[in-house]
Protein backbone atom coordinates (compact mmCIF):
# COMPACT_ATOMS: atom_id res chain seq x y z
CA UNK A 1 0.00 0.00 0.00
CA UNK A 2 1.10 3.59 -0.56
CA UNK A 3 2.86 5.20 2.40
CA UNK A 4 0.10 7.76 2.95
CA UNK A 5 -2.67 5.14 2.96
CA UNK A 6 -5.30 6.06 5.55
CA UNK A 7 -5.71 3.11 7.88
CA UNK A 8 -8.49 3.94 10.28
CA UNK A 9 -11.75 3.05 11.95
CA UNK A 10 -15.37 4.19 11.65
CA UNK A 11 -18.45 4.84 13.78
CA UNK A 12 -21.54 7.06 13.58
CA UNK A 13 -23.16 9.44 16.05
CA UNK A 14 -26.54 7.70 15.81
CA UNK A 15 -25.06 4.36 16.90
CA UNK A 16 -22.36 5.38 19.33
CA UNK A 17 -22.53 8.98 20.55
CA UNK A 18 -25.48 9.02 22.94
CA UNK A 19 -25.91 12.18 25.02
CA UNK A 20 -29.30 12.67 23.37
CA UNK A 21 -30.46 15.26 25.90
CA UNK A 22 -27.16 17.03 26.56
CA UNK A 23 -26.21 20.64 25.84
CA UNK A 24 -29.24 21.63 23.82
CA UNK A 25 -29.35 18.74 21.35
CA UNK A 26 -32.78 18.34 19.79
CA UNK A 27 -34.64 15.06 19.19
CA UNK A 28 -33.38 13.14 16.16
CA UNK A 29 -34.46 10.22 14.04
CA UNK A 30 -32.31 7.76 16.03
CA UNK A 31 -34.08 8.70 19.26
CA UNK A 32 -37.31 7.03 18.08
CA UNK A 33 -35.86 3.80 16.68
CA UNK A 34 -36.85 1.13 19.20
CA UNK A 35 -35.24 -2.16 20.11
CA UNK A 36 -37.36 -5.23 19.40
CA UNK A 37 -40.10 -6.34 17.03
CA UNK A 38 -41.23 -2.86 16.02
CA UNK A 39 -37.80 -1.67 14.94
CA UNK A 40 -38.00 -2.95 11.36
CA UNK A 41 -41.54 -1.66 10.63
CA UNK A 42 -40.47 1.79 11.89
CA UNK A 43 -37.24 1.74 9.86
CA UNK A 44 -39.22 0.70 6.76
CA UNK A 45 -41.53 3.68 7.21
CA UNK A 46 -44.66 1.55 7.44
CA UNK A 47 -45.18 2.14 11.19
CA UNK A 48 -45.20 5.64 12.68
CA UNK A 49 -42.91 6.01 15.68
CA UNK A 50 -45.76 7.85 17.47
CA UNK A 51 -47.65 4.55 17.62
CA UNK A 52 -44.94 2.75 19.62
CA UNK A 53 -45.77 1.40 23.09
CA UNK A 54 -44.93 3.71 25.99
CA UNK A 55 -42.45 1.22 27.46
CA UNK A 56 -40.35 1.03 24.27
CA UNK A 57 -36.57 1.00 24.72
CA UNK A 58 -34.54 3.29 22.44
CA UNK A 59 -30.93 2.05 22.49
CA UNK A 60 -29.52 4.93 20.42
CA UNK A 61 -30.27 7.52 23.09
CA UNK A 62 -27.34 6.44 25.23
CA UNK A 63 -25.66 4.08 22.73
CA UNK A 64 -22.12 3.57 24.09
CA UNK A 65 -21.86 7.18 25.30
CA UNK A 66 -19.00 8.37 23.15
CA UNK A 67 -20.25 11.80 24.21
CA UNK A 68 -18.92 11.11 27.70
CA UNK A 69 -16.01 8.82 26.75
CA UNK A 70 -14.50 10.43 23.64
CA UNK A 71 -11.15 11.27 25.20
CA UNK A 72 -10.72 7.70 26.38
CA UNK A 73 -11.80 6.33 23.01
CA UNK A 74 -9.53 8.60 21.00
CA UNK A 75 -6.58 7.71 23.24
CA UNK A 76 -7.28 4.06 22.40
CA UNK A 77 -7.45 4.95 18.69
CA UNK A 78 -4.05 6.61 19.02
CA UNK A 79 -2.66 3.50 20.72
CA UNK A 80 -4.11 1.45 17.88
CA UNK A 81 -2.17 3.63 15.46
CA UNK A 82 -5.13 4.94 13.46
CA UNK A 83 -4.19 7.36 10.70
CA UNK A 84 -7.80 8.53 10.33
CA UNK A 85 -11.16 8.20 12.04
CA UNK A 86 -14.52 8.39 10.32
CA UNK A 87 -17.38 9.67 12.45
CA UNK A 88 -20.60 11.58 11.90
CA UNK A 89 -21.95 14.77 13.38
CA UNK A 90 -25.39 14.82 14.98
CA UNK A 91 -27.40 17.32 12.93
CA UNK A 92 -29.79 18.12 15.82
CA UNK A 93 -26.85 18.82 18.12
CA UNK A 94 -25.99 21.74 15.83
CA UNK A 95 -29.53 22.77 14.78
CA UNK A 96 -31.98 21.26 17.32
CA UNK A 97 -35.04 21.66 15.07
CA UNK A 98 -33.16 22.09 11.80
CA UNK A 99 -34.61 25.56 11.21
CA UNK A 100 -32.74 27.80 13.67
CA UNK A 101 -31.03 30.80 12.13
CA UNK A 102 -28.04 30.36 14.42
CA UNK A 103 -26.39 27.05 15.40
CA UNK A 104 -26.29 25.64 18.91
CA UNK A 105 -22.90 26.80 20.18
CA UNK A 106 -22.75 24.16 22.92
CA UNK A 107 -23.08 21.43 20.29
CA UNK A 108 -20.34 22.95 18.16
CA UNK A 109 -18.05 23.20 21.18
CA UNK A 110 -18.37 19.45 21.69
CA UNK A 111 -17.17 18.79 18.14
CA UNK A 112 -14.46 21.44 18.54
CA UNK A 113 -13.06 19.43 21.42
CA UNK A 114 -13.63 16.10 19.67
CA UNK A 115 -11.80 17.11 16.48
CA UNK A 116 -9.01 18.82 18.41
CA UNK A 117 -8.51 15.60 20.37
CA UNK A 118 -8.12 13.66 17.12
CA UNK A 119 -5.67 16.20 15.73
CA UNK A 120 -3.66 16.09 18.95
CA UNK A 121 -2.85 12.47 18.10
CA UNK A 122 -2.37 13.24 14.38
CA UNK A 123 -5.54 11.33 13.44
CA UNK A 124 -7.19 12.67 10.26
CA UNK A 125 -10.92 13.41 10.77
CA UNK A 126 -13.25 11.94 8.13
CA UNK A 127 -16.65 13.56 8.70
CA UNK A 128 -19.98 12.15 7.56
CA UNK A 129 -22.37 15.09 7.54
CA UNK A 130 -25.59 13.04 7.58
CA UNK A 131 -25.44 9.42 8.76
CA UNK A 132 -29.03 8.15 9.04
CA UNK A 133 -29.76 11.34 10.94
CA UNK A 134 -32.13 14.29 10.74
CA UNK A 135 -33.78 16.51 13.37
CA UNK A 136 -37.11 14.95 14.27
CA UNK A 137 -38.78 18.35 13.92
CA UNK A 138 -38.08 18.27 10.17
CA UNK A 139 -39.64 14.81 9.95
CA UNK A 140 -42.79 15.91 11.76
CA UNK A 141 -43.16 19.32 10.07
CA UNK A 142 -42.19 18.60 6.47
CA UNK A 143 -42.15 14.84 6.08
CA UNK A 144 -38.36 14.91 6.00
CA UNK A 145 -36.65 14.64 2.60
CA UNK A 146 -39.93 14.42 0.69
CA UNK A 147 -39.93 18.24 0.98
CA UNK A 148 -37.52 20.55 -0.84
CA UNK A 149 -37.56 22.82 2.23
CA UNK A 150 -35.22 20.39 3.92
CA UNK A 151 -32.58 21.11 1.25
CA UNK A 152 -32.09 24.64 2.58
CA UNK A 153 -31.89 23.35 6.16
CA UNK A 154 -29.22 20.85 5.17
CA UNK A 155 -27.16 23.39 3.24
CA UNK A 156 -27.26 25.80 6.20
CA UNK A 157 -26.06 22.98 8.45
CA UNK A 158 -23.26 22.14 5.98
CA UNK A 159 -22.13 25.76 5.75
CA UNK A 160 -21.86 25.95 9.53
CA UNK A 161 -19.63 22.85 9.59
CA UNK A 162 -17.51 23.88 6.60
CA UNK A 163 -16.76 27.32 8.02
CA UNK A 164 -16.20 26.10 11.57
CA UNK A 165 -13.79 23.34 10.56
CA UNK A 166 -12.30 24.84 7.41
CA UNK A 167 -8.75 24.47 8.74
CA UNK A 168 -9.26 21.18 10.60
CA UNK A 169 -11.22 18.76 8.38
CA UNK A 170 -10.35 17.90 4.81
CA UNK A 171 -12.51 14.86 4.00
CA UNK A 172 -16.31 15.11 4.04
CA UNK A 173 -19.05 12.61 3.08
CA UNK A 174 -22.42 14.19 2.32
CA UNK A 175 -24.74 11.23 3.04
CA UNK A 176 -24.07 7.81 4.50
CA UNK A 177 -25.19 4.89 2.31
CA UNK A 178 -27.48 7.15 0.30
CA UNK A 179 -29.03 4.16 -1.50
CA UNK A 180 -30.37 2.80 1.83
CA UNK A 181 -33.26 5.23 1.37
CA UNK A 182 -34.75 2.70 -1.05
CA UNK A 183 -34.62 -0.16 1.45
CA UNK A 184 -35.19 1.39 4.89
CA UNK A 185 -36.84 4.74 4.08
CA UNK A 186 -37.32 5.98 7.66
CA UNK A 187 -33.91 4.97 8.97
CA UNK A 188 -32.22 6.14 5.77
CA UNK A 189 -34.04 9.43 5.30
CA UNK A 190 -36.82 9.93 7.86
CA UNK A 191 -39.56 8.92 5.42
CA UNK A 192 -42.77 7.57 7.00
CA UNK A 193 -45.45 6.61 4.48
CA UNK A 194 -49.06 7.66 4.65
CA UNK A 195 -51.85 5.22 3.91
CA UNK A 196 -52.47 4.83 0.18
CA UNK A 197 -49.39 6.80 -0.77
CA UNK A 198 -47.31 5.89 -3.84
CA UNK A 199 -44.22 4.75 -1.96
CA UNK A 200 -41.98 4.57 -5.02
CA UNK A 201 -42.87 8.15 -5.96
CA UNK A 202 -42.06 9.34 -2.43
CA UNK A 203 -38.73 7.50 -2.31
CA UNK A 204 -37.50 8.85 -5.63
CA UNK A 205 -38.63 12.39 -4.77
CA UNK A 206 -36.70 12.17 -1.50
CA UNK A 207 -33.73 10.75 -3.39
CA UNK A 208 -33.79 13.65 -5.84
CA UNK A 209 -33.91 16.17 -3.01
CA UNK A 210 -30.95 14.52 -1.29
CA UNK A 211 -28.97 14.47 -4.55
CA UNK A 212 -29.58 18.19 -5.09
CA UNK A 213 -28.66 18.89 -1.46
CA UNK A 214 -25.45 16.88 -1.85
CA UNK A 215 -24.51 18.82 -5.01
CA UNK A 216 -25.21 22.18 -3.32
CA UNK A 217 -23.10 21.12 -0.34
CA UNK A 218 -20.29 20.11 -2.68
CA UNK A 219 -20.48 23.50 -4.42
CA UNK A 220 -20.41 25.37 -1.13
CA UNK A 221 -17.55 23.29 0.23
CA UNK A 222 -15.35 23.95 -2.79
CA UNK A 223 -16.11 27.68 -2.59
CA UNK A 224 -15.17 27.85 1.08
CA UNK A 225 -12.03 25.73 0.74
CA UNK A 226 -10.91 24.38 -2.64
CA UNK A 227 -8.78 21.82 -0.81
CA UNK A 228 -11.84 20.13 0.70
CA UNK A 229 -12.38 16.60 -0.59
CA UNK A 230 -16.10 15.84 -0.85
CA UNK A 231 -17.30 12.28 -1.22
CA UNK A 232 -20.50 10.36 -1.80
CA UNK A 233 -21.18 6.96 -0.27
CA UNK A 234 -23.12 3.85 -1.14
CA UNK A 235 -23.88 0.56 0.55
CA UNK A 236 -21.93 -1.51 -1.93
CA UNK A 237 -21.61 -5.17 -2.79
CA UNK A 238 -21.73 -6.62 -6.29
CA UNK A 239 -24.81 -8.64 -7.19
CA UNK A 240 -23.99 -12.01 -8.75
CA UNK A 241 -26.29 -13.91 -11.10
CA UNK A 242 -27.26 -17.23 -9.50
CA UNK A 243 -26.36 -19.00 -12.73
CA UNK A 244 -25.22 -18.28 -16.27
CA UNK A 245 -28.86 -18.22 -17.35
CA UNK A 246 -29.09 -14.89 -19.22
CA UNK A 247 -32.23 -14.03 -17.25
CA UNK A 248 -30.25 -14.31 -13.99
CA UNK A 249 -27.45 -12.19 -15.45
CA UNK A 250 -29.93 -9.51 -16.51
CA UNK A 251 -31.57 -9.56 -13.07
CA UNK A 252 -28.19 -9.03 -11.40
CA UNK A 253 -27.47 -6.09 -13.69
CA UNK A 254 -30.77 -4.46 -12.76
CA UNK A 255 -30.07 -4.90 -9.05
CA UNK A 256 -26.62 -3.35 -9.42
CA UNK A 257 -28.15 -0.37 -11.20
CA UNK A 258 -30.56 0.21 -8.30
CA UNK A 259 -27.51 0.96 -6.15
CA UNK A 260 -25.41 2.69 -8.80
CA UNK A 261 -28.19 5.16 -9.61
CA UNK A 262 -27.32 7.56 -6.79
CA UNK A 263 -23.59 7.46 -7.39
CA UNK A 264 -24.05 7.78 -11.17
CA UNK A 265 -25.71 11.13 -10.49
CA UNK A 266 -23.21 12.29 -7.86
CA UNK A 267 -20.16 11.38 -9.96
CA UNK A 268 -21.41 12.02 -13.50
CA UNK A 269 -23.74 14.89 -12.71
CA UNK A 270 -26.90 13.70 -14.43
CA UNK A 271 -29.56 11.03 -14.31
CA UNK A 272 -28.47 7.97 -16.31
CA UNK A 273 -30.66 6.92 -19.22
CA UNK A 274 -31.76 3.70 -17.50
CA UNK A 275 -33.05 5.73 -14.54
CA UNK A 276 -34.98 8.10 -16.78
CA UNK A 277 -36.62 5.14 -18.51
CA UNK A 278 -37.46 3.52 -15.18
CA UNK A 279 -39.10 6.66 -13.83
CA UNK A 280 -41.05 7.07 -17.06
CA UNK A 281 -42.23 3.45 -16.98
CA UNK A 282 -43.34 3.72 -13.35
CA UNK A 283 -45.16 7.01 -13.95
CA UNK A 284 -42.96 8.87 -11.48
CA UNK A 285 -42.86 12.63 -11.99
CA UNK A 286 -40.33 14.44 -9.86
CA UNK A 287 -40.79 17.92 -8.49
CA UNK A 288 -37.62 19.66 -9.63
CA UNK A 289 -36.20 23.14 -9.47
CA UNK A 290 -35.36 25.06 -12.63
CA UNK A 291 -31.64 24.92 -11.81
CA UNK A 292 -31.47 21.32 -10.53
CA UNK A 293 -29.95 19.85 -13.69
CA UNK A 294 -27.22 22.48 -13.77
CA UNK A 295 -26.52 22.13 -10.04
CA UNK A 296 -26.09 18.38 -10.38
CA UNK A 297 -23.91 18.69 -13.49
CA UNK A 298 -21.55 21.33 -12.13
CA UNK A 299 -20.98 19.92 -8.65
CA UNK A 300 -19.78 16.35 -8.80
CA UNK A 301 -17.92 14.66 -5.96
CA UNK A 302 -14.17 14.22 -5.55
CA UNK A 303 -14.19 10.61 -4.35
CA UNK A 304 -16.51 7.64 -3.91
CA UNK A 305 -16.74 6.01 -0.50
CA UNK A 306 -18.45 2.74 0.22
CA UNK A 307 -19.44 0.22 2.80
CA UNK A 308 -18.84 -3.43 1.99
CA UNK A 309 -19.99 -6.32 4.13
CA UNK A 310 -20.98 -8.93 1.58
CA UNK A 311 -21.97 -9.64 -1.99
CA UNK A 312 -25.47 -10.62 -3.06
CA UNK A 313 -26.91 -13.24 -5.39
CA UNK A 314 -30.15 -13.14 -7.42
CA UNK A 315 -32.31 -15.47 -9.45
CA UNK A 316 -34.71 -14.16 -12.06
CA UNK A 317 -37.38 -16.65 -10.97
CA UNK A 318 -37.15 -15.53 -7.35
CA UNK A 319 -36.62 -19.11 -6.21
CA UNK A 320 -33.89 -20.55 -4.03
CA UNK A 321 -33.07 -20.42 -0.35
CA UNK A 322 -32.86 -16.86 0.92
CA UNK A 323 -29.79 -15.58 2.70
CA UNK A 324 -31.22 -14.05 5.86
CA UNK A 325 -30.19 -11.29 8.21
CA UNK A 326 -29.59 -8.53 5.70
CA UNK A 327 -31.58 -5.54 4.47
CA UNK A 328 -30.84 -6.52 0.86
CA UNK A 329 -32.76 -9.56 -0.38
CA UNK A 330 -30.47 -12.27 -1.70
CA UNK A 331 -30.57 -15.86 -2.86
CA UNK A 332 -28.21 -18.08 -0.93
CA UNK A 333 -24.84 -18.38 -2.65
CA UNK A 334 -23.81 -22.06 -2.35
CA UNK A 335 -20.11 -21.17 -2.53
CA UNK A 336 -20.10 -18.92 0.55
CA UNK A 337 -20.44 -19.38 4.29
CA UNK A 338 -22.44 -16.93 6.41
CA UNK A 339 -21.98 -14.98 9.61
CA UNK A 340 -24.07 -15.57 12.75
CA UNK A 341 -26.55 -13.05 11.36
CA UNK A 342 -26.80 -14.71 7.96
CA UNK A 343 -24.55 -12.33 6.00
CA UNK A 344 -22.45 -14.08 3.30
CA UNK A 345 -18.70 -13.79 3.87
CA UNK A 346 -17.06 -12.97 0.54
CA UNK A 347 -13.66 -11.26 0.56
CA UNK A 348 -13.18 -11.78 -3.17
CA UNK A 349 -16.44 -9.89 -3.57
CA UNK A 350 -14.72 -6.82 -2.13
CA UNK A 351 -12.07 -7.00 -4.84
CA UNK A 352 -14.79 -7.43 -7.48
CA UNK A 353 -16.78 -4.50 -6.08
CA UNK A 354 -13.76 -2.19 -5.93
CA UNK A 355 -12.88 -2.98 -9.53
CA UNK A 356 -16.46 -2.51 -10.70
CA UNK A 357 -16.72 0.90 -9.03
CA UNK A 358 -13.31 2.10 -10.20
CA UNK A 359 -13.92 0.92 -13.76
CA UNK A 360 -17.27 2.71 -13.75
CA UNK A 361 -16.23 6.03 -12.20
CA UNK A 362 -12.45 6.45 -12.41
CA UNK A 363 -12.57 8.33 -9.10
CA UNK A 364 -10.54 7.60 -5.96
CA UNK A 365 -12.35 5.10 -3.73
CA UNK A 366 -12.46 4.95 0.07
CA UNK A 367 -13.65 1.89 2.02
CA UNK A 368 -15.31 3.53 5.00
CA UNK A 369 -17.12 0.48 6.39
CA UNK A 370 -16.23 -3.20 6.46
CA UNK A 371 -16.47 -5.66 9.29
CA UNK A 372 -18.03 -8.69 10.95
CA UNK A 373 -20.96 -8.51 13.34
CA UNK A 374 -20.54 -11.35 15.84
CA UNK A 375 -21.23 -12.33 19.45
CA UNK A 376 -18.11 -11.95 21.59
CA UNK A 377 -17.35 -13.98 24.70
CA UNK A 378 -15.51 -12.37 27.61
CA UNK A 379 -13.14 -14.98 29.05
CA UNK A 380 -12.50 -15.49 32.76
CA UNK A 381 -9.30 -13.44 32.49
CA UNK A 382 -11.27 -10.58 30.85
CA UNK A 383 -9.87 -11.14 27.35
CA UNK A 384 -11.91 -11.39 24.13
CA UNK A 385 -10.40 -13.92 21.72
CA UNK A 386 -12.12 -12.81 18.51
CA UNK A 387 -10.10 -14.82 15.99
CA UNK A 388 -13.19 -15.01 13.73
CA UNK A 389 -13.08 -11.21 13.37
CA UNK A 390 -9.37 -11.27 12.65
CA UNK A 391 -9.93 -13.92 9.95
CA UNK A 392 -12.66 -11.80 8.36
CA UNK A 393 -10.63 -8.59 8.40
CA UNK A 394 -7.44 -10.30 7.19
CA UNK A 395 -9.14 -11.87 4.19
CA UNK A 396 -10.86 -8.63 3.22
CA UNK A 397 -7.74 -6.50 3.63
CA UNK A 398 -5.80 -8.94 1.45
CA UNK A 399 -8.51 -8.68 -1.23
CA UNK A 400 -8.37 -4.90 -0.93
CA UNK A 401 -4.60 -4.94 -1.36
CA UNK A 402 -4.93 -7.13 -4.45
CA UNK A 403 -7.34 -4.59 -5.96
CA UNK A 404 -4.77 -1.84 -5.38
CA UNK A 405 -1.47 -3.63 -6.07
CA UNK A 406 -2.53 -5.98 -8.86
CA UNK A 407 -5.57 -4.29 -10.42
CA UNK A 408 -4.59 -0.62 -10.16
CA UNK A 409 -7.59 0.58 -8.15
CA UNK A 410 -6.98 4.01 -6.59
CA UNK A 411 -7.87 3.68 -2.90
CA UNK A 412 -7.56 6.42 -0.29
CA UNK A 413 -8.05 4.39 2.85
CA UNK A 414 -9.77 1.69 4.87
CA UNK A 415 -11.83 2.25 8.00
CA UNK A 416 -13.36 -0.95 9.41
CA UNK A 417 -16.78 -0.47 10.94
CA UNK A 418 -17.36 -0.09 14.64
CA UNK A 419 -13.76 0.12 15.78
CA UNK A 420 -15.40 0.52 19.17
CA UNK A 421 -18.53 -1.58 19.80
CA UNK A 422 -21.79 0.23 19.06
CA UNK A 423 -25.51 -0.30 18.57
CA UNK A 424 -26.36 -2.31 15.44
CA UNK A 425 -28.25 -0.11 12.99
CA UNK A 426 -30.48 -2.86 11.63
CA UNK A 427 -31.28 -4.80 14.82
CA UNK A 428 -30.64 -2.29 17.62
CA UNK A 429 -28.60 -4.92 19.44
CA UNK A 430 -25.32 -4.61 21.35
CA UNK A 431 -24.69 -8.34 21.03
CA UNK A 432 -24.02 -7.92 17.30
CA UNK A 433 -20.55 -6.54 17.86
CA UNK A 434 -18.14 -5.19 15.25
CA UNK A 435 -15.52 -3.49 17.39
CA UNK A 436 -11.86 -3.93 18.04
CA UNK A 437 -12.67 -2.40 21.43
CA UNK A 438 -15.28 -4.12 23.62
CA UNK A 439 -17.88 -2.02 25.44
CA UNK A 440 -19.55 -3.50 28.51
CA UNK A 441 -23.23 -3.11 27.66
CA UNK A 442 -26.02 -5.55 26.83
CA UNK A 443 -29.10 -5.49 24.62
CA UNK A 444 -31.26 -4.18 27.47
CA UNK A 445 -28.96 -1.20 28.06
CA UNK A 446 -27.25 -2.59 31.16
CA UNK A 447 -23.51 -2.40 31.71
CA UNK A 448 -20.62 -0.30 32.94
CA UNK A 449 -19.64 1.05 29.48
CA UNK A 450 -16.04 0.09 30.33
CA UNK A 451 -13.77 -0.33 27.31
CA UNK A 452 -11.56 -3.42 26.75
CA UNK A 453 -9.09 -4.17 23.96
CA UNK A 454 -9.97 -7.31 22.01
CA UNK A 455 -7.43 -9.64 20.42
CA UNK A 456 -8.32 -8.01 17.08
CA UNK A 457 -7.18 -4.65 18.51
CA UNK A 458 -3.60 -5.87 18.87
CA UNK A 459 -3.74 -7.63 15.49
CA UNK A 460 -4.97 -4.53 13.61
CA UNK A 461 -2.38 -2.40 15.39
CA UNK A 462 0.35 -4.62 13.92
CA UNK A 463 -1.26 -4.42 10.44
CA UNK A 464 -1.23 -0.63 10.52
CA UNK A 465 2.34 -0.48 11.81
CA UNK A 466 3.47 -2.69 8.92
CA UNK A 467 1.26 -0.88 6.35
CA UNK A 468 -0.28 -4.26 5.60
CA UNK A 469 2.98 -5.85 4.53
CA UNK A 470 2.84 -8.38 7.39
CA UNK A 471 -0.26 -9.96 5.83
CA UNK A 472 1.75 -11.06 2.78
CA UNK A 473 4.06 -13.27 4.80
Amino acid sequence: MQKDFLWGGATAANQSEGGYDKDGRGPALVDVLPHGKYRMPVMEGVMNYKELPEDSFYPGREAVDVYGHYKEDIALFAELGLKCYRFSISWSRIFPTGEEKEPNEAGLRFYDAFIDELLKYHIEPIVTICHFDIPLALVDKYGSWRSRRVIDCYVRYCETLFRRYEKKVRYWITFNEINMLMHLPFMGAGICFEEGENQLQVKYQAAHNELVASALATKLAHEINPDFQIGCMLAAGSVYPYSCNPDDVWESMKKDRENYFFIDVQVRGEYPSYAKKFLEKEGIRLETGVDDARILKENTVDFVSLSYYNSRCVRADGQGEASGGNVFASAKNPYLTCSQWGWPIDPTGLRITLNALYDRYQKPLFIVENGLGAMDQVEEDGSIQDDYRIDYLRSHILAMMQAVDEDGVELLGYTPWGCVDLISATTGEMSKRYGLIYVDKDNAGNGTLNRTRKKSFHWYKAVIAANGENLKE
